[in-house]
């Protein structure tokens, strides 16, 4: 209930501050002070049909609510918590035909604040606070949520559910605030999302959609091998632009009680924007150590008889590389990447009870430490695909995506008989959007996924295929 109440609270918030807005700072020489009374938005009327925004003194209400409808061909029951609503990817227990109540097929229904105020010319205060929330349930997004409501259940009766960073927090999507300067680049600290989280969304030609794209429906890529550490809560980040040429880094520190799903992580990233003869080439690479990160899954039957209520938990060291580009002329834009995970047993392994990411509970009977004694786990993932613009408000997008996992059994297997033996996972998509009024977009198109041998193992089914459609309205 204080969840839902939230959600409703920040929509009211939405709702109070229509009625009062300027424009947004810029760096141009500051206009001459306006009245309080000037507004961006009207009345209700213009909030609807024109693209004007929510600002008043430089403080912005933003928000996206995403609903649609679609069918899978081997799928689950909607859950009221997970991020996604539905699994349209396939997963252990994709097990039925069924259509489904979709929301969030392009982006995450959210609602937040931000803001930036010039302290001096060049300086400014910046900040973010926004939280994903499901619009027909009402209920703040809650990965790990999804996976105790199917604690002790089996897998073709389970409804979806996954791990996730969004873990029923206020501030789920972002918490943070610092400083931005048009010569020594912005410094931010808080919740904020990964380097690779903010990559990906950008270089994934399907934009991340849950609906139409692995990268967007899994966090394994954006987390770099576990979905929790897609956003770190207590995080330093540093952004800086000089000419075509960019670079970042971030650094979570606290662990699990600051509501982190690692105990320390650290990431570099260094890209370029190159004009070329024909349109212009953009390139990015990112670095990444998750020291201790959390992978968590729902109890078995068994576990939950022990320890209802708790979530079980795979502890490691990943290592990452992500290799990214881009190619834009006129209407094309042509994207892809490439990203190399090393996962290892954890270096300071958890040995006690723990309470993870949103306050969730990982008894100490369920947390596994030598999920890879016998040999490192390597995944890699990798994509391609492009969008072409029709006309200013109708684009179309294709993508596929593949992901290689190697044998660390203790010998060699490339079957369906252990999680650990060689595999891999396919995916390709399509989807068409048509932006039909200033701040609403509708979209409809479709998935197919399926895996094999060891990304195959305990599976229900082996592939499914998901068209979804749906209705977005950002403000």
């Amino acid at each position: 209930m204080r969840r839902k109440f939230g959600i409703f609270a920040a929509i009211m918030l939405v709702a109070a501050s229509a009625a009062h807005a300027a424009d947004l700072p810029t760096t141009k020489p500051a206009p001459p002070p306006v009245p309080a009374a000037i507004s961006s938005c009207t009345d209700p009327i213009q909030f609807i049909t024109t693209d004007c925004p929510l600002t008043w003194y430089g403080i912005t209400v933003y928000g996206t609510v995403d609903m649609g409808v679609g069918w899978e061909q081997h799928g689950t029951p909607f859950n009221p918590s997970i991020i996604t609503g539905v699994e349209e990817f396939i997963q252990k227990n994709s097990n039925r035909s069924l259509w489904l109540a979709t929301p969030g097929g392009l982006s995450q229904s959210n609602v937040g604040i931000k803001g930036k105020e010039e302290l001096t010319p060049g300086f400014s205060f910046i900040f973010d606070l926004n939280m994903g929330f499901d619009p027909y349930s009402m209920r703040l997004a809650d990965g790990p949520r999804s996976m105790v409501e199917n604690d002790g259940i089996p897998l073709n009766n389970q409804t979806s559910n996954a791990d996730s960073s969004r873990a029923g927090q206020f501030y789920n999507g972002a918490g943070y605030a610092g400083i931005s300067t048009t010569t020594f680049g912005t410094l931010t600290a808080g919740r904020q999302n990964s380097l690779t989280l903010d990559g990906i969304n950008a270089y994934d030609p399907m934009n991340a959609a849950y609906a139409f794209s692995p990268l967007g429906w899994s966090g394994t890529s954006v987390g770099v091998g576990d979905t929790e550490d897609a956003r770190y809560t207590t995080s330093l980040k540093y952004r800086i632009t000089e000419g075509m040429f960019r670079a970042a880094a971030l650094y979570q520190f606290g662990g699990y009680d600051l509501n982190n799903g690692s105990k320390d992580s650290y990431q570099f990233e260094a890209g370029a924007d190159i004009p070329v003869v024909y349109g212009s080439l953009s390139l990015d690479a990112i670095y990444t150590k998750d020291n201790d990160a959390v992978s968590s899954a729902a109890l078995s039957v068994a576990q939950n008889k022990l320890y209802p209520g708790t979530l079980a938990a795979t502890i490691s060291d990943q290592t990452g590389v992500t290799l990214l580009a881009k190619y834009t002329f006129n209407q094309i834009k042509i994207s892809g990447g490439y990203e190399h995970i090393l996962f290892q047993n954890p270096s300071d392994p958890e040995l006690t009870n723990f309470t993870d990411i949103g306050g969730y509970t990982v008894a100490k009977a369920d947390i596994n430490n030598t999920a890879y004694n016998l040999k490192d786990k390597i995944l890699q993932i990798m994509w391609v695909g492009g969008r072409y613009a029709f006309t200013d408000t109708l684009d179309a997008g294709v993508g596929y995506y593949h992901y290689i996992q190697n044998s660390y059994y203790k010998t060699y297997c490339n079957n369906e008989s252990q999680s650990s033996c060689a595999g891999t996972l396919d995916a390709i998509s399509f989807d068409a959007d048509w932006k039909f009024a200033a701040k609403f977009d509708v979209y409809a198109g479709v998935m197919f996924s399926e895996v094999h041998n060891g990304l195959a193992s305990g599976y229900i089914h082996s592939a499914t295929v998901a068209p979804t459609a749906g209705l977005r309205f950002r403000f």
